[in-house]
């Protein structure tokens, strides 16, 4: 498997064989197409006979207004702007709706998806945002197409749902102008639409979140209409003295994620629901698959234990399993 795939979460799988060691059968044609954005990797895959490329200058619009109004990095952002302001301002539908639903997830994660996490994030050396509070989402409010804050110090940070949003437009996108069988990848997170073209749903394959492993852990089916998201380690951490720190902040404890648990992979229909979930019970660590139980949620916990690999599925997750 190439190297700069292992580098993801969740790795689309558009051959007919899994690379899981086994003779690969001659796969069925299909077509890529490829692009950048939110310091990430974007591929979309289709069956052969699809042109994507004309797609492709809608597609990078779309994204490029999604960073405009919810990148934390950009001085012209929307969410800076919200971020910089005393107690709010007018913003975009969307920045509103996404804001929205990730209030309501910190509410039904019980903070572990905490949106007022930057601070704590930059502390820790993995974000942008400088100063202020963390650990008071309750303080925050999206009505209708504004956003409120109880406090001129309070910030919001989308980076743990916003991708998962920009899956759901693209995926829109391509079904709105009629592609009606594709797999979408931005940054590891994926979404399917109708099936593989050699007849069969879309395969992908669940990265190994320990180091220097690079082979799939595990593979699943990924049925039209479901995405999948992934939070871990693997990719955004470093190590310092005997410890390694990741980019996924513990807010009861304002310091990054630690424990045996390494990645946590959610399914769902809304790509964004998914993204913040799946950084939710990361955040939570042992107690993840108890509160993925309690939310019904269709779950995979990989934890490495002393270099060992073991799973816990929930809400169904290990019927997509391969």
């Amino acid at each position: 498997m190439p190297k700069d795939l292992t580098r993801r979460q969740m790795i689309a799988l558009t051959g007919a064989a899994l690379c899981l060691g086994q003779p690969a059968k001659a796969a069925a044609p299909t077509r890529m197409m490829e692009g950048r954005a939110f310091a990430s990797h974007w591929r979309i895959t289709a069956p052969a006979e699809i042109e994507l490329e004309q797609h492709r200058p809608a597609i990078e619009a779309l994204l490029a207004r999604i960073d405009r109004q919810m990148s934390p990095w950009r001085d012209d952002s929307e969410l800076t702007r919200f971020n910089s302001s005393q107690a709010g301002c007018a913003v975009s539908g969307a920045l509103a709706l996404v804001a929205q639903t990730a209030l309501e997830i910190a509410q039904e994660s019980n903070g572990w998806f905490d949106p007022t996490v930057g601070p704590l994030v930059a502390q820790w050396g993995f974000g942008p945002i400088k100063g202020g509070q963390s650990g008071a989402w309750q303080g925050l409010a999206a009505q209708g197409d504004g956003l409120r804050k109880a406090a001129p110090d309070l910030t919001m940070d989308l980076c743990g749902i916003a991708k998962g949003h920009s899956l759901d437009l693209m995926a829109a996108h391509l079904l709105q102008i009629g592609v009606q069988d594709f797999l979408v990848d931005l940054g590891g997170e994926l979404k399917a639409a109708g099936q593989h073209p050699s007849g069969r749903q879309w395969h992908v394959a669940v990265e190994d979140p320990r180091q220097n492993h690079d082979a799939p852990a595990l593979a699943l089916r990924l049925p039209s209409g479901l995405s999948v998201a992934t939070s871990g380690f693997k990719a955004q951490s470093y190590v310092l003295g005997q410890s390694r720190y990741g980019h996924i902040i513990d807010p009861r404890r304002a310091r990054p994620a630690t424990g045996a648990l390494a990645s946590v992979s959610v399914l769902a229909a809304d790509a964004m629901r998914a993204d913040a979930w799946a950084t939710a019970l990361l955040a939570a660590g042992e107690a993840g698959p108890q509160l993925a139980q309690e939310q019904g949620l269709a779950a995979l916990f990989l934890s490495d234990h002393g270099g060992a690999l073991s799973h816990i599925a929930t809400g169904g997750f290990d019927r997509h399993l391969l």
